[in-house]
């Protein structure tokens, strides 16, 4: 019965583990802007085809931002603007991941 308890936190902690050991910060590849949303629930999501994306969330194209935080009407706008003249974004991914796969982030980059 022990050995079983044990074994059982082994599986649990490796079904776990991964979750936070992977999530990671840094830029993405550039791409088009795909969509750029504004949600009814305080955040926009915008979907990037990136070649990488460091964060290791489960949705590798969809990104979000909450509206309340810091510099998110500018990120907003820079990617509204990609969107109006059609050039690529990349975005620096904070390593952090929401309940859809969606990888958060915290800065938007245009290429000029």
């Amino acid at each position: 019965m022990k050995r079983r308890l044990i074994y059982f936190t082994y599986l649990s902690t490796l079904l776990v583990m991964p979750m936070t050991a992977v999530a990671v910060s840094g830029w993405t590849g550039y791409a088009p802007v795909e969509e750029l949303t504004s949600t009814a629930h305080g955040r926009f999501l915008v979907k990037l085809k990136v070649s990488e994306n460091p964060s290791g969330c489960r949705n590798k194209e969809t990104f979000y931002k909450d509206n309340y935080s810091l510099g998110s009407e500018q990120m907003y706008f820079a990617l509204l603007k990609s969107v109006e003249s059609g050039k690529k974004v990349r975005v620096y991914v904070t390593g952090r991941c929401e309940l859809n796969g969606y990888s958060e982030i915290s800065s938007v980059s245009i290429v000029p």
